[in-house]
């Protein structure tokens, strides 16, 4: 199974983000992760079009995208059109999963579903066949920073488990208090992608910290 560190540019800074997209560009992290937050599904608010469409042009990687909104069917073909590879939505915002699936398609990306820390992972069975990917939230969505729940690794083994009949082309990823301490464990129990924010852009040497990671 493949390695894979997403930063999350939520904990790059805003002052600086040139500078940060451009040290992601000369790193081993093959994903740039943008949380998309409206202040109702989570909250918090973060940024949308504007600052996706810069980072989209000051970077050749992987855009994966993590709509935290609700109603996120009304928003996912324009996440497209700026620049998105992947879109992920929250099985928890929309009344209407397989839309947001369809539409997300059709515009040509990728499509994740993500799960909040006390969602079931059998609500996921019936969506596994037709996505890319699983986010499995392991801390609760809205804020950077936060403490990694470790029951998070029994839940991407047991999403892996599922996913070896249903999808077994299926990538799990993970967000939330993500570090070399721990990295490790969750590439162990299936997970292919690991998002990182504070861990990577507070480090002293972000770059040595996401092979860090990788190397766990």
């Amino acid at each position: 199974m493949q390695r894979i560190i997403a930063p999350s540019v939520l904990s790059a800074d805003f002052g600086h983000l040139e500078r940060d997209i451009r040290m992601l560009n000369d790193s081993r992290a093959e994903w740039i992760h943008i949380d998309v937050m409206d202040g109702v599904f989570v909250p918090n608010i973060s940024f949308g079009f504007p600052v996706m469409k810069p980072i989209r042009q000051a970077s050749p990687k992987f855009m994966d995208v993590h709509l935290m909104i609700i109603d996120p069917e009304k928003y996912v073909e324009r996440f497209v059109e700026a620049g998105s590879d992947l879109v992920t939505f929250h099985l928890e915002a929309t009344k209407d999963p397989r839309k947001c699936i369809d539409l997300i398609r059709k515009a040509g990306a990728k499509v994740g579903i993500s799960i909040k820390p006390a969602t079931p992972i059998e609500d996921l069975k019936e969506w596994l066949s037709d996505i890319d990917l699983v986010l499995v939230m392991s801390v609760e969505p809205g804020f950077g920073g936060q403490s990694f729940m470790p029951h998070s690794i029994e839940k991407v083994a047991g999403i892996r488990k599922m996913a070896e009949t249903l999808n077994p082309n299926l990538m799990i990823e993970v967000d939330g208090g993500i570090s070399s301490k721990n990295a490790r464990l969750l590439f162990d129990a299936g997970a292919e992608a690991l998002v990182a924010g504070s861990a990577v852009f507070k480090a002293e040497d972000p770059k040595q910290e996401i092979i860090n990671m990788l190397n766990a």
